[in-house]
């Protein structure tokens, strides 16, 4: 929420081979927390790779489309579409990180992206990894 950086910081040792690395706050550490339970809330979603970055959150979020998913079904009978199952999930992690700092931390809404081939995927994943080294390059950022 307003770009604030209330999650953390990024550090950078002072040694040839140190790469920046996020150094959790107290509040960093509450999502930190619900982004590894949510996988138990739902269990048709895996988070296969996150970083927590001082002012925000890259997940890739993998839904599983199989007889787990079929638990998940809305009371029509079909099974819930991802972008709705995604929303789901969304607004309750945001839902659990608020209720525990005690004030809503986030912005209104969220960027997605469905990653639909392996190409993808690995940029994506390349992205995640390399976010805090690039921190200080995104004016965007802080």
């Amino acid at each position: 929420k307003n770009r604030d950086e209330i999650f953390g910081q990024i550090l950078v040792g002072d040694g040839v081979l140190d790469v920046p690395n996020v150094t959790l706050s107290k509040n960093g550490k509450v999502v930190e927390k619900y982004v590894m339970q949510m996988q138990d809330f739902y269990k048709n979603i895996r988070i296969e790779y996150f970083v927590i970055m001082p002012n925000h959150l890259h997940m890739i979020i993998n839904v599983i489309k199989d007889a787990e998913y079929e638990e998940s079904k809305g009371s029509s009978g079909t099974p819930t579409p991802t972008n709705t199952l995604i929303s789901k999930f969304v607004s309750t992690f945001k839902r659990f990180c608020n209720r525990e700092i005690g004030e809503n931390i986030w912005q209104r809404s969220f960027h997605d992206h469905i990653i639909r081939n392996d190409k993808d995927l690995d940029r994506h994943i390349e992205y995640i990894i390399n976010n805090p080294l690039n921190w200080d390059l995104d004016a965007e950022s802080h």
